[in-house]
């Protein structure tokens, strides 16, 4: 109720929509000539709008229980009689349900915008230089990896919300954890020391697996098993750090 009855939410919707319809029609308008698929141009929008999804749900995550504190609400949820645990689980799926419908949405509006500019491609031969590849599959399997992605993202910025009273504060270092993740990933590409395969910044592009890649990191070849471990590793201790600090966090 909390995110579904405030006006951002509808604007981050409507920026999803309205940035697919723009962009298959500044694409239409820019390569009048022979067109690519409407897959590989799905792909273009969808890797632009799944990165502002992954904002807007840090945003979300970030606010989720730092918010109370901010607004002074913390203290009407404590007197309920519910446990804090179910408190905490209730608004850490609430965000993720949140991070799950913007990216159907994605999905579903990137594919209804490109067919009628760029028409209906049964197997095309320039999605990502995989000719052989049955597009639904593909394009499924990379939205797959892409929501994983965004599940780690926002339990940590969930995490961040459950250690900090602030919003302002754990939104601003979410954000700058978020966007500060590709450039760390670049400087340990380049790094020849074997703990950098623990990091957990290279792990967030799993995409860099399909068509047969060995991984985010040049240098260091993984599976995508491995990824999916370290991320996994990650991922529980984000909720670890949540559930303990808040459920030992004194409300005066």
């Amino acid at each position: 109720m909390k995110i579904y009855r405030r006006v951002g939410t509808w604007v981050m919707f409507a920026l999803v929509v309205l940035g697919s319809v723009g962009m298959s029609l500044l694409l239409y308008w820019v390569l009048p000539g022979e067109r690519p698929s409407n897959w590989s141009v799905m792909q273009i929008e969808s890797l632009f709008l799944m990165n502002l999804v992954m904002i807007f749900t840090v945003v979300k995550s970030a606010d989720a229980v730092a918010g109370e504190f901010t607004q002074g609400t913390i203290k009407l949820l404590l007197i309920r009689p519910w446990r804090r645990s179910a408190i905490l689980l209730s608004k850490y799926l609430s965000v993720l349900l949140f991070g799950l419908i913007m990216t159907v949405t994605v999905f579903v509006v990137t594919f209804a915008t490109t067919v009628p500019f760029f028409g209906y491609t049964a197997s095309p031969t320039d999605l990502m230089e995989v000719s052989d590849s049955n597009p639904w599959a593909y394009m499924g399997l990379w939205y797959l990896y892409r929501f994983i992605t965004l599940v780690v993202i926002a339990t940590f910025g969930f995490m961040m919300s459950a250690a900090f009273r602030s919003s302002g504060l754990s939104i601003g270092l979410s954000m700058f954890i978020l966007f500060a993740g590709n450039l760390i990933s670049d400087i340990l590409a380049w790094m020849d020391k074997p703990f950098v395969k623990y990091v957990l910044f290279p792990h967030l592009n799993l995409t860099s697996y399909l068509g047969g890649g060995q991984g985010p990191l040049p240098h260091h070849p993984m599976t995508i098993g491995f990824s999916l471990g370290v991320l996994a590793a990650y991922f529980i201790l984000f909720n670890v750090i949540s559930w303990t600090v808040f459920m030992r966090r004194d409300v005066s």
